[in-house]
């Protein structure tokens, strides 16, 4: 019984990280600056109402940033 009680739980757990994955959106955005690329991902994020994560930032002769978006 105590097994099966651990493996419904640990389901339960492995069900909740796949959904709340399911919702997330990621993005990305180009600028000459890094407040310009998070401009760009901030206003993404407004459009659709949720919130955002960056994920990751990188700078060569332009900056190219993503984020994910999560409500």
């Amino acid at each position: 019984m105590k097994t099966i009680k651990t493996l419904t739980i640990a389901a339960a757990a492995a069900l909740s990280v796949i959904s709340a994955a399911s919702f997330a959106q990621t993005v990305s955005a180009t600028s000459l600056t890094l407040d310009g690329a998070e401009a760009k991902i901030a206003a993404q994020a407004k459009q659709n109402g949720e919130q955002y994560k960056i994920l990751e930032a990188s700078n060569g002769n332009v900056v190219h940033m993503t984020a994910e978006l999560y409500k």
